[in-house]
């Protein structure tokens, strides 16, 4: 149903235009009496100016308070975006810093070992239940050839196997491909270091009499033409020795972390014999 504006409200707002209109006329042909109608006038339209003196600064008050949280909003973002700018910036920092501090660990080490060495950065992971292999960011434009010994400060990660202009394939010594000759540190007993697909390797060939502990060391014989001699493999995790078996069956614990790999260090030919 539409609606109605009541008629006696339209009336009563022509009585206040007549009105205000005859008070004004009244006070033009009547000059001392100006102060008289004033006072009436202002008498009569305070109740009404007042209210819209009100409304209004209602309404300016409301505006204002709503402007002042648009920029406040606004501002907010802007601090936001700054404050995600500069965390990400300090934690590209902190990023570079650390890759420069194991950067430095690592030639640090090699240039104790008196070895000359590149080092590169792992850019892919291939660790499969059938393979375990790295990518590094160098190939032969940086003189990496195949059959080059990998490490890191640690230990042998493994050995190159393919090499492109820019990048390089490694074979970790965990796989079951690879295979490393050599030696007890203490004793100097021989064997050969293989993988076998999972996190450990197994020291093959070492006679059943020889004295093999937990925690030794074991190290490259330097045999076979890929590691140099006296590189650490890793540890003795386990010795299983069985009576009717020629050889002990020993676990060793890489000496690298291969599972953490981010910048290794490829060991180049020695300058005599380049």
């Amino acid at each position: 149903m539409p609606y109605r504006r009541p008629k006696h409200l339209f009336g009563f707002l022509a009585g206040v235009v007549i009105f205000s209109l005859t008070l004004v006329t009244i006070n033009v042909r009547h000059d001392k009496d100006n102060l008289f109608f004033e006072s009436i006038v202002v008498w009569f339209f305070s109740p009404v100016q007042s209210r819209f003196t009100n409304t209004v600064d209602s309404i300016s008050d409301v505006l204002g308070h709503y402007l002042f949280l648009v920029r406040t909003s606004k501002e907010n973002e802007r601090l936001h975006l700054e404050i995600d700018r500069l965390a990400k910036e300090k934690n590209e920092l902190l990023e570079k810093s650390k890759h420069l501090k194991r950067l430095e660990k690592l030639v640090g080490y090699f240039d104790k070992k008196e070895r000359p060495v590149t080092t590169a950065e792992v850019i892919g992971r291939d660790a499969t239940q059938w393979s375990k292999m790295i990518f590094i960011n160098k190939g032969t434009d940086h003189k990496i050839e195949k059959n080059l010994a990998v490490m890191t400060d640690a230990g042998i990660v493994g050995h190159v196997i393919h090499a492109s202009a820019k990048s390089s394939k490694v074979l970790l010594i965990t796989d079951s491909r690879s295979a490393i000759d050599s030696l007890f540190q203490e004793t100097r007993g021989s064997g050969v270091t293989v993988g076998i697909g999972e996190d450990v390797c197994e020291m093959k060939f070492v006679p059943i009499v020889a004295e093999v502990k937990l925690g030794d060391k074991v190290i490259s014989s330097g045999l076979g033409g890929v590691f140099p001699k006296g590189l650490l493999v890793g540890t003795v995790a386990d010795v299983v020795k069985e009576k009717q078996d020629l050889f002990q069956r020993i676990t060793i614990a890489p000496s690298a972390n291969l599972s953490r790999l981010e910048e290794v260090a490829i060991v180049l030919p020695d300058k005599e014999g380049a």
